[in-house]
């Protein structure tokens, strides 16, 4: 294991600036990945990292996913115009979205037996494949949302929009602003 991949919280001040956090949030998905791609892969059991793992997998990442669902997608259908062609990419990205709710709590049960059983996931194939497959989509969702949906999001949110949207953030965490 990579003693320095830590997943460390963003710095509350940070959601002032909502699309910096989104991408601040994507990057901490990617470190996410890269550690269950080491803990799926480790003879040894990891139980320290997938106890982080789980951590973002039920706490942080259903918030994120709220922040786009409920607040910046649609924020987006209404601020952009047609030839942003961001419609069919937002839909993609939202059935991604619906399908991640399922595999979440797949591959975070198959994290907390494996912690609870005191047993590495390396001994099962088909637990290895799964967070594997797992880790590639979420790299691709995120690989997406950074180069067509943050750019967009950048050009046509205003200040108020993105004011609304860092309310939505910060309410959701229970944070003010």
């Amino acid at each position: 294991m990579n003693d320095a991949l830590v997943i460390e919280p963003l710095p509350p001040g940070l959601i002032r600036q909502p699309l910096a956090w989104m991408a601040a949030e994507h990057h901490r998905c990617r470190q996410v990945c890269t550690l269950i791609d080491e803990i799926a892969s480790s003879i040894d059991l990891l139980a320290d990292e997938m106890r982080q793992a789980l951590t973002f997998l039920r706490n942080d990442l259903p918030l994120h996913l709220a922040d786009e669902d409920e607040d910046l997608f649609p924020m987006l259908r209404q601020r952009c115009d047609r030839e942003d062609e961001v419609g069919r990419v937002i839909r993609a990205l939202s059935a991604d979205h619906r399908r991640d709710a399922d595999e979440v709590t797949e591959i975070s049960d198959m994290l907390d037996h494996a912690v609870r059983v005191e047993r590495p996931l390396a001994d099962s194939g088909k637990a290895q494949g799964r967070l594997r497959d797992f880790t590639a989509r979420q790299s691709a969702h995120i690989a997406l949302e950074n180069a067509v949906v943050l750019p967009i999001a950048r050009l046509r949110l205003n200040r108020f929009d993105l004011e609304h949207l860092s309310q939505g953030m910060a309410g959701r965490r229970n944070m003010s602003l």
